[in-house]
């Protein structure tokens, strides 16, 4: 995280519509330089200059892009600067997404200019989704407030998390540049749906005949004959569709599934909801500890990232679950600190919109403080950090001993899991801390949530568990299996050091928590103290995390925006669009 967060001064050192253009198209040249679009970074000549270093591509012909660059160390070593590129020998200097897009898309293969345009459009949108946060920030927060109480630390339960889910919508995210953007969604769609504005909706329904329906357990919803649908209540089986979907594509949904005629709308909406921090799982308003996640027609983190969900992905995701628990089991200091979201319960109609998965909440949480990470810092009414009043709640003012605590059973419980052979695509969003105090002594524990898209090594893992070791006949998607530690070790730098670690270190410097040297080495601290618990002789799964983390003179960095927006599957090579991968520094090596 370098760049300022939301609701912070941006690059003029203001905060309306200008300064979030301007915030945008630095998130965006650096992106495109750490994924060396066009050669950015790779063919790039340091040039130095009396305001600093410059970056100077060569153009066809005699010109040339100029891109003024500072010292980054997250996860490329530059990052752009103002006044943003200049293009020569004219002098130009283009200081908006358009231009700079337009100008980049010249130096592409023309196969993969339609992605550059695409990706244009993903920064319209995005800047417009940030404009309407600048407008709505104190009205929401002043909402939260009026709900919750002014302090974040006392929106206790699962209510309280969802008004902190409402928080994290409106920070960017740490890797990719337009995740505000919704394809599709104006901004009337965004204040009835989106979680940056904490709305309440109904449900919408599809009455599915029962032998066309794939389930698993028991879910919660209405006969047809309440939904106004008669003599439906043997036959069909009631279906919750979000209204994005209700209202656009579900009729084209109906037909490809081979349902056209026999699954029926139903005219009536029912059921409250409330968005949680990912827009397309809904909270139930009467039972927050209920969560319905629903298809989407939309796109987020990319073009190709699409909300849907394949129906594989629903028993993969219960069978990776199963798995936690019973790593979990075996491991006594996992028992009582890290708890596990029920996501066995789904259902769908053979189609990736016409899916629904339930997840069950664990009972007990109405006392603590349930925070999405992705909300640590985010501003809280008042303007202070969400990390700031939970450590005054529970570490005595101190967000690094706070940080400390978080980083020390994280990495331990992550570690934990690479040595039976599992690494989880468990980012910011999917992991929250739940926080009270026993005493005087305060207590953290993981709750962990979505557990489809995990990588395991099959060979590590029947060496752990034995037969009981699930297979590859137990998984839907092939990729999930690997025969080696590489991809492992590639999703756990990615995500668990990256984006659950190292953006804390580098964010709570920028905020001027503590001095970057000082977090960094906390997190290379604790990082190896798991490690070591693994063992690190030949072999071990702690010598793979030493080499390929700890020590790599590299570390393995998203390159989302290639594989999600600028290139097609065909021409980035990428199985898999959420790991695909470029290199960056090892910020972990700073100071050792």
């Amino acid at each position: 995280m370098t760049v300022p967060a939301a609701g912070t001064a941006g690059p003029a050192g203001g905060t309306g519509p200008a300064a979030a253009g301007a915030e945008l198209l630095l998130r965006v040249l650096s992106a495109l330089l750490r994924e060396d679009v066009v050669g950015l970074r790779s063919r790039g000549r340091p040039v130095e200059r009396p305001d600093g270093t410059w970056l100077r591509l060569a153009a066809p012909g005699p010109g040339a892009l100029l891109l003024p660059v500072r010292e980054d160390g997250f996860q490329c070593t530059w990052q752009a600067r103002e006044p943003l590129l200049r293009r020569e020998p004219d002098g130009v200097d283009l200081t908006d997404t358009d231009a700079v897009l337009a100008e980049l898309r010249s130096l592409a293969p023309p196969v993969d200019r339609a992605g550059f345009d695409a990706f244009a459009e993903e920064c319209r949108r995005a800047l417009a989704a940030a404009t309407l946060h600048h407008a709505t920030e104190e009205e929401v927060l002043r909402t939260l407030a009026e709900r919750h109480g002014a302090d974040p630390a006392d929106w206790t339960g699962l209510p309280g998390g969802l008004a902190l889910d409402t928080l994290a919508a409106r920070l960017d995210h740490p890797v990719y540049p337009t995740a505000r953007g919704r394809s599709g969604l104006g901004g009337a769609a965004l204040r009835a749906y989106a979680p940056e504005f904490h709305p309440r909706f109904a449900l919408r329904w599809l009455a599915v005949p029962r032998e066309d329906v794939t389930a698993a357990g028991r879910l919660p919803g209405p006969a047809p004959s309440a939904l106004g649908l008669s003599g439906l209540d043997d036959s069909h089986v009631a279906l919750p569709v979000h209204p994005l979907t209700a209202a656009g594509p579900l009729g084209d949904a109906v037909r490809a599934a081979g349902l056209e005629g026999r699954a029926v709308p139903a005219p009536r909406a029912r059921l409250d909801v409330v968005p949680t921090l990912s827009m397309r799982t809904v909270a139930l308003a009467a039972r927050p500890g209920i969560h319905l996640k629903l298809p989407l027609a939309t796109s987020t983190l990319g073009r190709l990232n699409r909300r849907t969900i394949k129906p594989g992905t629903l028993s993969d995701g219960a069978t990776v679950q199963r798995l936690l628990q019973t790593v979990t089991a075996r491991e006594p200091r996992f028992r009582d600190t890290v708890l596990h979201a029920d996501e066995t319960r789904f259902a769908h109609a053979g189609h990736e919109l016409l899916a629904v998965l339930l997840r069950r909440q664990p009972s007990g949480l109405d006392g603590c403080a349930v925070v999405p990470m992705a909300a640590l810092l985010a501003r809280a009414p008042g303007g202070r950090l969400v990390v700031d009043h939970l450590a005054d709640r529970y570490h005595g003012g101190d967000p690094v001993a706070l940080l400390d605590a978080v980083l020390t059973l994280l990495l331990d419980f992550q570690t934990t899991l690479f040595g039976y052979g599992i690494a989880l695509e468990s980012h910011q969003q999917n992991v929250s801390l739940v926080l009270d105090a026993t005493g005087r002594n305060p207590r953290l524990r993981l709750l962990l949530k979505d557990n489809d898209g995990p990588r395991v090594h099959g060979e590590r893992l029947r060496a752990a568990l034995g037969a009981g070791a699930p297979g590859p006949g137990d998984f839907d998607d092939p990729r999930i299996l690997t025969d080696g530690d590489g991809p492992l070790a590639d999703l756990f730098t990615t995500v668990t050091v990256h984006l659950c670690a190292g953006a804390y270190a580098f964010g709570l410097a920028r905020h001027g928590r503590a001095p970057l040297d000082r977090l960094l080495r906390l997190v290379r601290d604790r990082l190896a103290e798991a490690v070591e618990r693994l063992g690190t002789g030949p072999g071990e799964p702690g010598a793979v995390l030493r080499a390929r983390v700890l020590d790599a003179p590299a570390l393995p960095v998203k390159a989302m925006v290639t594989a999600g927006t600028l290139l097609a599957k065909e021409r980035s090579g990428a199985s898999d669009i959420n790991k695909h991968y470029t290199t960056g520094p090892n910020y972990l090596l700073r100071g050792v």
